[in-house]
């Protein structure tokens, strides 16, 4: 008996270190799949294109432009936005707006309808990121992708763009000297100095231009733009709404007609009164001019 009692002891014992192995692997399994599909997606639209080094010398303007499906347009936006900020980012353009593809009026009953909207939900967006977190962004964004229709990033070098307009300022702030000491020394005639003067005004504009430029490809390089579209499934909305009712259920009965036309009838009485009164000396005089021509006709 304590040998039988022993043995299923033991067999218990195998059976449930089996079990909590058994359903350790499957958990570490479905750990080890959702992963895997989050790394996959991640993967599709991240990229490392032209990271740049610390001591490298080339200079990159990035940008990324992605359209996707997602299951939820305003709400992946929102998540999208909150993100972008929490990276040291900002939102330049979007356009959240619902398309309306079919409407239908079906009327259930005498005084409601029932209106069925078949529309879609789409946004365009546009915003700036720190250069360093592109890749973050885009794989944070990731999380909201159902389906990718494409993904484009580019990375343009422009090194030497930069240098060209270093180049372009010291030789416009050399120029812009040079000009000035001319003005200075130069005889007083008029003309010679209104020759002089504009060409310092060239000079300026063009070394301004050129200033400006360089800022703007700087904050190019500093900030990469990323441009999203996203939309969702089409989508229908059913709602019951009174019905408009036709103009003849809001005339009145036989007897109020018949009232409102008596008082029609005598304010029209009233109105011919008034104008007849108001034909008075025409009438005197008619009346006046019929008693003569009777009185004359007679003799």
């Amino acid at each position: 008996m304590k040998t039988i009692t022993k043995l299923s002891l033991a067999s218990l014992v195998v059976i449930a270190l089996l079990f909590s192995c058994k359903k350790s692997d499957g958990s570490t399994g479905d750990q080890t799949a959702d992963y895997t599909t989050e790394t996959a997606d991640s993967t599709v639209v991240s990229s490392s294109a032209a990271v740049e080094k610390k001591d490298s010398k080339q200079k990159f303007i990035r940008t990324a432009d992605l359209k996707f499906k997602v299951r939820n347009v305003a709400k992946s936006t929102y998540a999208i936005e909150n993100a972008v900020q929490k990276f040291g980012g900002f939102v330049t353009y979007t356009n959240l707006q619902s398309n309306i593809q079919e409407q239908i009026k079906t009327k259930i009953s005498q005084d409601s309808t029932l209106e069925t909207t078949n529309y879609t939900v789409e946004n365009n967006v546009t915003i700036r990121v720190p250069n360093t977190q592109l890749d973050t962004v885009i794989k944070t964004i990731a999380r909201q992708i159902d389906f990718l229709d494409f993904r484009v990033i580019k990375a343009d070098d422009v090194s030497l763009k930069l240098l060209s307009n270093q180049l372009s300022q010291k030789r416009s702030a050399v120029t812009e000297k040079r000009v000035e000491k001319a003005i200075d020394t130069k005889g007083k005639k008029i003309n010679d100095i209104m020759e002089a003067e504009t060409t310092l005004a060239s000079q300026k504009e063009a070394k301004d231009n050129a200033v400006i430029d360089h800022l703007s490809m700087q904050d190019q390089i500093n900030f990469s733009t990323i441009t999203l579209q996203l939309y969702q499934n089409e989508t229908i909305k059913q709602e019951i709404t009174a019905s408009e009712k036709d103009s003849s259920e809001y005339k009145p009965n036989l007897g109020i007609q018949v009232i409102d036309s008596l008082k029609s009838g005598w304010y029209i009485l009233e109105a011919i009164f008034v104008f007849l009164l108001n034909l008075w000396p025409i009438i005197l005089l008619g009346v006046a001019g019929w008693f003569l021509y009777q009185k004359y006709s007679r003799k």
